[in-house]
């Protein structure tokens, strides 16, 4: 019987986004293909150091054993190597315990052609291109970007960040405020209050992630002691009046988020810093930059505010 992958969580991941490959891509850039296929033999077995995302996708596989036997969450690896300089990436996943079993290897090629293929409901790299590329191509991809977030074995949640227009709804009440300002696109969205927004990029991710919060409140309520794992919180620009939107979207999705911080222009590393998510998603550098220093953030290309100018 085939495995199906259209119930589950699915994520594709390229290693630049898992591991921290700064040494393996230098050898390539600066030594060629050759080299660094006989670099990446060569160091086989020195185990690969957890890069951007790996505290995020740890915390993510660890929520199979709310569904024992039937996985509710896919990682599956997309790798720009090919079969036998991808050996190191798998041996590496295997040493660190993680619940990663398949994988495709493309030997330089884009990964996207595979991620509808593959029911991927997030693909997630390290390079920008092979971003954008996915992201064109009407697939939900985001770029990780360089931090030096340190993360704690002791910290067993598992906490999820979004940015809401151009993320988890799409730009149309965005392209409002850059094109007529602050103030008509308060009165637009109070105009439009009852009206759910179109999804976004990330909205598939986050109804997935509805399932597993579903299945968390059920065995919380049969087991008073189960500390629920998974949380997930919504941090965006907007305030009132243009917050009851939010809630209206979010209500007609059939999702539901545990944190909304509407902050109307406060700066949004100010509040992920208390917050810390183990991954943020948004759609604007400006956003993104003061926070990626210190947590793991992820650019989400889509939209006008993303095109080439």
């Amino acid at each position: 019987m085939p495995y199906d992958l259209a119930s589950r969580l699915v994520v594709g991941l390229a290693s630049s986004a898992l591991f921290d490959l700064a040494e393996s891509h230098q050898v390539f850039d600066n030594e060629g293909e050759a080299v660094y296929r006989q670099y990446q033999l060569d160091n086989r077995a020195r185990t690969l150091k957890p890069g951007v995302a790996f505290p995020f996708i740890k915390r993510l596989l660890s929520l199979n054993s709310l569904r024992p036997g039937n996985p509710l969450v896919e990682v599956i690896l997309l790798s720009k190597n090919d079969p036998d300089t991808g050996l190191r990436v798998m041996d590496s996943i295997k040493a660190h315990g993680l619940g990663i079993s398949r994988a495709v290897f493309l030997q330089g090629r884009s990964p996207h052609p595979y991620i509808e293929a593959l029911d991927i409901s997030l693909f997630l790299s390290a390079d920008e291109t092979d971003v954008r590329v996915a992201n064109e191509a009407g697939h939900a991809a985001g770029q990780v970007l360089d931090s030096r977030f340190v993360d704690s074995e002791q910290d067993e949640e598992l906490r999820i960040a979004f940015d809401f227009d151009g993320v988890l709804a799409d730009d149309q009440s965005e392209a409002v405020y850059q094109s007529a300002g602050i103030d008509e696109f308060h009165q637009h969205e109070q105009r439009h209050a009852a009206t759910a927004l179109s999804p976004g990029p990330l909205a598939p991710f986050l109804r997935k992630l509805r399932v597993i919060q579903a299945l968390e409140e059920q065995k919380a309520l049969a087991d008073r002691g189960y500390a629920r794992k998974l949380r997930v919180s919504i941090v965006t620009a907007r305030n009132a009046p243009s917050h009851e939107r939010v809630i209206t979207t979010m209500r007609d999705w059939g999702v539901a988020v545990n944190e909304a911080f509407f902050l109307g222009g406060i700066e949004k590393r100010q509040v992920l810093s208390v917050l810390k998510p183990h991954i943020f998603f948004d759609d604007q550098h400006s956003h993104l930059t003061p926070a990626a220093a210190d947590l793991p953030c992820v650019h989400i290309p889509f939209g006008a505010l993303n095109r080439p100018r």
